[in-house]
């Protein structure tokens, strides 16, 4: 099975990304993190992608294409994939589409997690951390059982990303929707679009995913 799981930033794509990698044992493959590996690594694609950033240049599509080419052979083909952040644009779908029939897959499901964009401005700018052990909270829905004490830890420092504000929030948003917009339309034309609540419950967000893919499973 091979999705593309698509949401802004605070939709909670990681967490549902991580649960269908435990349960189904599928691989999330997301570009950034190929890239930094394959560079680590020194392959020949990481070679090439590194000599490009080196000249302050975007890495192109066609090493993107190659590393999602290099993971999906390394996977092996009874594993699946969660595409990460790729495609986002008409070319990138079409070129997914190539990678995958040239190794006798296809993509069975697209799955936005749509949000309320006021609600999620709430929930990213209420968020803060115990700058001791890490354990989240937030403003107005999971304050410390104590105020100003970590219930985790006994802590009493906290922090909070100095990105998580309304107006990047916003920005990221904008950005998102400009990226998605051009893609949606056509993998709606092959009826694989599945679209879910994302400022639901996390588990209500899990199993709405699940009875998507069910089908397929």
């Amino acid at each position: 099975m091979n999705i593309i799981l698509l949401g802004p930033p605070g939709a909670g794509k990681g967490t549902q990304a991580q649960r269908l990698v435990d349960k189904h044992g599928m691989r999330q493959l997301s570009t950034g993190d190929m890239l930094r590996a394959a560079v680590k690594a020194g392959t020949p694609t990481g070679l090439e992608a590194k000599a490009v950033m080196e000249r302050g240049e975007l890495v192109s599509d066609a090493i993107v294409s190659a590393l999602i080419g290099d993971e999906l052979d390394a996977m092996g083909p009874d594993m699946g994939a969660i595409f990460d952040g790729y495609p986002r644009t008409e070319a990138q779908a079409e070129s997914l589409d190539a990678i995958l029939d040239a190794r006798g897959r296809k993509l069975d499901h697209v799955i936005e997690l749509e949000v309320n964009e006021d609600a999620l401005v709430e929930r990213i700018t209420g968020r803060f951390t115990c700058a001791t052990c890490g354990k989240g909270y937030h403003d107005t829905f999971e304050k410390p059982k104590a105020e100003g004490t970590c219930d985790k830890c006994g802590g009493h420092e906290f922090k909070r990303r100095p990105d998580d504000n309304a107006e990047t929030v916003r920005t990221r948003m904008a950005e998102y929707r400009a990226k998605t917009a051009p893609i949606l339309p056509v993998y709606e034309a092959r009826g694989i679009v599945g679209k879910v609540d994302g400022m639901a419950d996390m588990d209500e967000v899990t199993a709405a995913i699940e009875a998507i893919l069910a089908p397929s499973s």
